[in-house]
């Protein structure tokens, strides 16, 4: 089983990852945006396709192809779970993955969790980051993107704490044994 959680940064996706996690038997939680991060590492300016030189590794299509293969052998050779925790609002990237993801198991879930930009900042400012533009950038593509009926399961998380999603999240998948 694969359980993605999307949404914007501050919508809750890492904390609602963490603690479902123990309520997973046999899971593990697989962040996409390590890729990224390697990648970052590894490919020089000079190297990057025009129109991977963005601010964001997502735009590197290597990213999200090995994003799907990541999954797949973390699930063939660990036989676990994935918990997939992930901002990810842009179609193409989206369908890729998506349709990935169910190609490696039929079970896989797609959660997107909604707040307003206002309860985003909040969040994003608490945790100690600043709400600079890139923030505010991301915050209102996301908000825009994730109300697109392709982003459903739609959990709003203005109003919820995290131990209300995880409920929310786990009777979803009830049918599936965990």
């Amino acid at each position: 089983m694969i359980i993605m959680i999307n949404g914007s940064f501050g919508s809750g996706k890492t904390s609602t990852s963490q603690k479902l996690q123990p309520l997973i038997p046999n899971s593990m939680i697989y962040d996409p945006e390590e890729i990224g991060y390697m990648l970052r590492k590894i490919i020089t300016e000079d190297i990057y396709f025009e129109e991977e030189r963005t601010d964001d590794f997502q735009d590197i299509e290597l990213w999200r192809i090995l994003v799907v293969q990541t999954a797949q052998e973390l699930m063939n050779r660990y036989k676990k779970h994935l918990i997939v925790p992930m901002t990810i609002y842009k179609s193409k990237n989206f369908n890729y993955i998506l349709n990935g993801f169910r190609s490696i198991d039929r079970d896989t879930f797609h959660f997107c969790l909604l707040a307003s930009e206002e309860t985003i900042k909040k969040r994003i400012e608490k945790r100690g980051d600043k709400f600079d533009v890139w923030y505010q950038k991301q915050t209102n593509a996301g908000v825009i993107a994730f109300k697109d009926i392709k982003f459903e399961e739609h959990i709003d998380t203005d109003n919820k704490e995290t131990e209300e999603v995880i409920r929310i999240i786990l009777r979803k998948i009830s049918k599936i044994n965990v």
